[in-house]
């Protein structure tokens, strides 16, 4: 089975959970990424010979999309390439809260972080640019299942 293509949210969860040390790699294909409130983890695992992944977050288990914390593995082991100066930008966001504040409404919560941005003086449409290059790469590496689903821990 083949993983849905990921909402393009996931990008900016993946690097800001690259830019926050919250990723644990345990070899070049397997990682221990920390949540955003750091109150649970979730454990994703990459056969490269296969093109095969699998996480135990929420979102790989309840909607079967590329999550944040495969992304954030592929991203470190070189299968998808990045910007370093997007982590710089990304730190210390805590998207959990973020997404609870618009109901998961993700589009929203995009907008609220880049608006933040910008009043930062973050160059909005360099910074979208970039991120949609990696989205089009991942949604272009065709992933399929490592495996059964894995329940997501609890926690928050």
């Amino acid at each position: 089975m083949i993983w849905k293509k990921p909402h393009i949210s996931k990008i900016y969860e993946a690097l800001t959970a690259i830019a926050d040390s919250r990723i644990e790699l345990d070899g070049p294909n397997k990682a221990k990424c920390f949540s955003s409130s750091k109150g649970k983890f979730y454990e994703t695992e990459y056969d490269s010979a296969t093109n095969q992944i699998m996480s135990n977050d929420n979102t790989a288990y309840y909607t079967d999309s590329v999550s944040y914390p495969m992304i954030a593995l592929l991203m470190l082991n070189g299968k998808i390439e990045y910007d370093q100066s997007l982590l710089e930008t990304l730190k210390g966001i805590y998207w959990k809260d973020i997404n609870q504040k618009f109901k998961n409404n993700y589009d929203q919560a995009i907008e609220f972080v880049l608006t933040d941005l910008s009043n930062k003086g973050v160059d909005i449409s360099s910074l979208k640019l970039k991120i949609d290059n990696i989205f089009s790469n991942v949604c272009n590496l065709e992933l399929s299942f490592l495996g059964p689903k894995r329940l997501p821990p609890s926690g928050y």
